[in-house]
This record gives structure tokens, C-alpha cells and sequence, in this order.
């Protein structure tokens, strides 16, 4: 088996975990968590590119104008899905939050037409329709836009898109996207603690632990997921994600006990329905793809 696959595979079971520790953190606001993320996230990187002595080679491939403006994007990005994701967790929402990573595949699917001018087979085309459906209900049933859960898909898989065509290796690209991010993020902490709103006093070493590791966390993952990204088609990383939103929907509704009520089941069902029909036509066509004689 493609050894991308098996990166995948762990990164995204890493994400489905999540949950039961940034759960530990509730107390502590969201962006504060996320600044500590970036922080945390860069030194560890750093520390990793200086003791493998690559720090001449990263700062001669990071430091040119398309590597900066390639990882520009991407660390906005990923900034952005952070911090909506760990205040949906923290704030209770984690069902929701994992209706965006179900979403997530069919909107990869969708930006390899756009962008890769990837073409779709009928059923693939009805797959997508299906899940557009589902949202649309659930729009319905909740009143308002799930925003959080399409907030998550869209800004994860246009940083798949990005990631797919970044100049550099895992490693050196995610050491430049946290050092893109870590000083406002140094800057935004150290404003919090000067106003007196930073939420780890001292003493509170179980909460500096705490943040310091989800740093730690946060790099392996994405180290997987960036290794991933570059030997895994769109459309098989698609298929992987299905992983990290079906662990974090088990905890919400069976570990952390969020309402999940009827209106959602038959809104979820829909989409559920939907990945699967993308599932199987895609099992179908491989299938009947002739067999090439070497």
C-alpha cells in the first residue's frame, strides 16, 4: 500500500481524537488556545529543522517570493480552521464540527473540477448534489447557515488545494506557515497578559502543560497530512477524511452527550448518503478500468 496512505490515515485518525484533549482546555478562550498552538507549534518545527541541520536549506527554499506567497494563503487558512474548530469543541459543537469534515471531501472533489479541471462522472455529479441537499436541510432545520461546519470544509479543503501544489517538503513548509502565523500570535498573547486577560495564571501548571502539548499536538498530524498531501491523489485524501469526522461525531453524541436530535439525523443521513453513493461509483469505475499489460 502507498505509504501516503498510511500517513493519511494517521493524521486523520490523530484529528478524530482531538476532542478529548482540547476538552481539557475549555476553560481557556479560544483564541488564546490557538495563539499557544502557533507558538508552541513553530518552536517545536524549528527545533526539528535545526537538529536535522537543514536550516541553511530551509531558509534558501522558504525565503523566496513564491514560497511566501503559497504559504501566506495556506497559513491563513489553517489559521482560520484552528480557531474555528477549537471554539466549536470547547463551546460544545462538536457534532457540527464534524459535518464540515464530512462536507470536506465533496468540496475537494468539487475544487479539483475548478481548479485541477478534474472531470466528474454522472453519479459523482449526483453525489455532490445530494450533499448540497443535505446542507440545504439542515440550513432549514437550524434556521440559520451551519457555519461552523461549512466554515471548516471550506477553509480545510482549500488548504488541501494549496498544500497540494506547495514548492516544499512537509516539514519546511509547516515550519514556514506556523512562522508566517507566530508573531501576531506572540503579539496577541503578550497584549492578553499585559491587559490582564491571559487565562493561564501563575501556578497553573496543569494549563501551561496543557497548552504547551497541544503545540506538540497540533505539528504530527499535520506533519502526516502535508507528507500525505504530496503522494495522494485529491481524490483518495477525500476518502481518508471520512476518518477524523466520524470519530469526533462518536464522541460528540456518545462520549460528550450533544442533542442530536431528529431534524439532524435525516440532514447527516442525506449527506452520509451521499458519501457513500460517491463511494461506491468510485469502487465501480476502478473496478471496470481495463487492466493495462505491463
Amino acid at each position: 500500500m502507498n505509504k501516503g496512505i498510511w500517513y493519511g490515515i494517521a493524521a486523520y485518525s490523530a484529528w478524530g481524537l482531538f476532542p478529548v484533549y482540547f476538552k481539557l482546555l475549555r476553560h481557556v478562550p479560544a483564541l488564546q488556545i490557538v495563539g499557544h498552538r502557533i507558538v508552541w507549534s513553530c518552536l517545536f518545527l524549528v527545533g526539528i529543522v535545526l537538529l536535522a541541520g537543514q536550516w541553511r536549506e530551509f531558509r534558501a527554499n522558504a525565503l523566496t517570493a513564491r514560497s511566501l506567497r503559497v504559504y501566506s494563503v495556506a497559513a491563513v487558512l489553517i489559521g482560520i480552521n484552528w480557531l474555528v474548530w477549537v471554539w466549536a469543541v470547547t463551546a460544545g459543537y462538536i457534532v457540527e464540527a464534524s459535518l464540515g469534515y464530512f462536507i470536506t471531501p465533496l468540496l475537494n472533489v468539487l475544487l479539483g473540477v475548478v481548479v485541477l479541471r478534474e472531470r466528474l462522472r454522472r453519479w459523482q455529479w449526483v453525489a455532490v448534489a445530494l450533499a448540497a441537499v443535505g446542507v440545504m436541510y439542515l440550513t432549514l432545520a437550524y434556521g440559520s447557515l451551519p457555519w461552523i461546519a461549512l466554515t471548516l470544509a471550506l477553509a480545510f479543503g482549500i488548504y488541501g488545494l494549496v498544500k497540494k501544489q506547495a514548492p516544499l517538503g512537509s516539514l519546511h513548509g509547516l515550519t514556514l506557515e506556523t512562522g508566517i502565523l507566530v508573531v501576531p500570535a506572540i503579539v496577541y498573547l503578550l497584549v492578553s497578559n499585559s491587559i490582564g486577560t491571559a487565562a493561564v495564571t501563575p501556578g497553573d501548571w496543569k494549563t501551561e502543560l496543557l497548552l504547551v502539548g497541544a503545540g506538540f499536538l497540533t505539528m504530527i498530524p499535520l506533519l502526516l497530512f502535508a507528507t500525505a498531501a504530496r503522494r495522494v491523489p485529491l481524490s483518495g485524501l477525500g476518502v481518508l477524511q471520512y476518518i477524523a469526522p466520524t470519530l469526533q461525531f462518536l464522541l460528540g453524541v456518545l462520549v460528550y452527550g450533544e442533542p442530536f436530535g431528529q431534524h439532524q439525523l435525516i440532514g447527516f443521513a442525506i449527506i452520509w448518503l451521499a458519501l457513500i453513493m460517491f463511494g461506491v461509483e468510485g469502487f465501480i469505475a476502478h473496478r471496470a478500468q481495463p487492466v493495462v499489460a505491463e
